[in-house]
């Protein structure tokens, strides 16, 4: 049995990628000093939609909670569960979650970054998940109260009602995310002194290039979801097709230079939420990293909406892309090897065979 078991439950878009990343980077030095990242960053994804019940489950995935609450179980040490999702699961899954791991010490971690930032990150997200809202509509949707999914998904303080609770305030841990041009190494510090991984354990990792898009790029890909009607309906499909080839290849390989986010008309409502929040978190017993003023936003500067973009710059996106894609599938037929093109004929035809 495990002496302690950390569950990093988000939230998303709060530098988790890179946090994961050094974390299965260096999962045999860690092991060998006593930390334990069971199996690999999908199967902690994998685990997360079975604790979830959520419909868009891959039917073909073989990780489910119990199997990785098992792995764990078999450790004598320290074990690190982490997937920004599980901060989505219902009070009673996580419930499950946290009574699963016991008798050993459960702790919870939560990351908590500001809103000004948070918004176009969420909603972008939210496309390129497959959705086909406007972000004007979103950010009306989350100011009138009506899209309550936001805070129970996106926010340390609703997912520290779910998680929180279920441990003693020393084994909750919320870290704030630094703010604008710091280094990503303040971000894992903050996280190692939660895990307690000695400083220099770790190589550290270059973060992912994940960049996000910009207002042309992720307008293009909200129109696109939304011309795809019923095709690709599901997570799994969508990202081998959808996000390998027009976002990975060819979307995120632009310059990206016309950005988006919250307006500045906003910036009295945006900076309100803010000190409610930070109010919310100083009043919850738990153990801060870092500083809750970093959830106040630092830099508010004027933007626009995806949605306000003319139409000749979204015509010019659109035929670069399909420039980029031809590109793509040339580079694709590229790696074919010499003598087996008759290779893809063969299976196209079988997949006609079948389909028809």
């Amino acid at each position: 049995m495990p002496r302690r078991v950390f569950v990093h439950i988000g939230a998303p878009k709060t530098g988790s990628t890179y946090v994961q990343n050094v974390l299965f980077d260096n999962a045999e030095r860690l092991e060998k000093a006593g930390i334990l990242i069971p199996a690999t960053f999908a199967a902690h994804d994998q685990a997360m939609t079975d604790l979830r019940e959520v419909p868009w489950r891959d039917p073909e995935a073989y990780w489910t909670w119990d199997l990785l609450a098992e792995k764990a179980a078999a450790f004598r040490g320290d074990v690190i569960l982490t997937s920004e999702g599980f901060g989505a699961a219902s009070a009673e899954q996580a419930k499950r979650a946290v009574e699963s791991l016991q008798p050993a010490e459960v702790h919870v971690v939560v990351a908590a970054r500001d809103l000004w930032r948070t918004f176009p990150s969420m909603w972008q997200q939210s496309i390129r998940a497959r959705g086909t809202w406007r972000f004007e509509d979103f950010l009306a949707a989350v100011e009138k109260g009506e899209f309550e999914g936001f805070w129970e998904h996106y926010t340390a303080n609703r997912m520290f009602l779910r998680w929180g609770d279920l441990v003693p305030p020393a084994q909750r841990h919320l870290v704030t995310v630094p703010p604008p041009g710091v280094s990503h190494d303040l971000l894992w510090q903050r996280f190692a002194g939660v895990f307690g991984i000695p400083d220099g354990l770790c190589e550290m990792t270059e973060p992912t290039a994940n960049p996000s898009l910009g207002a042309p790029e992720i307008e293009l890909l909200r129109r696109v979801n939304a011309a795809l009607g019923d095709r690709y309906p599901h997570r799994m499909p969508y990202q081998r097709v959808v996000q390998q080839h027009l976002v990975k290849a060819v979307l995120q390989k632009r310059a990206n230079n016309v950005r988006f986010g919250v307006g500045l008309d906003r910036a009295d409502w945006v900076m309100a939420l803010a000190e409610e929040q930070i109010n919310q978190l100083r009043a919850y017993d738990c153990h801060i990293v870092g500083d809750l003023d970093e959830l106040r936003p630092a830099v508010m500067t004027d933007s626009h909406s995806p949605g306000e973009l003319a139409d000749r710059q979204l015509l010019d996106a659109a035929v670069e892309t399909i420039v980029g894609m031809i590109g793509h599938a040339d580079e694709l037929r590229q790696m074919i090897p010499p003598g087996h093109s008759g290779v893809l004929a063969r299976v196209r035809r079988g997949i006609r065979r079948r389909l028809g």
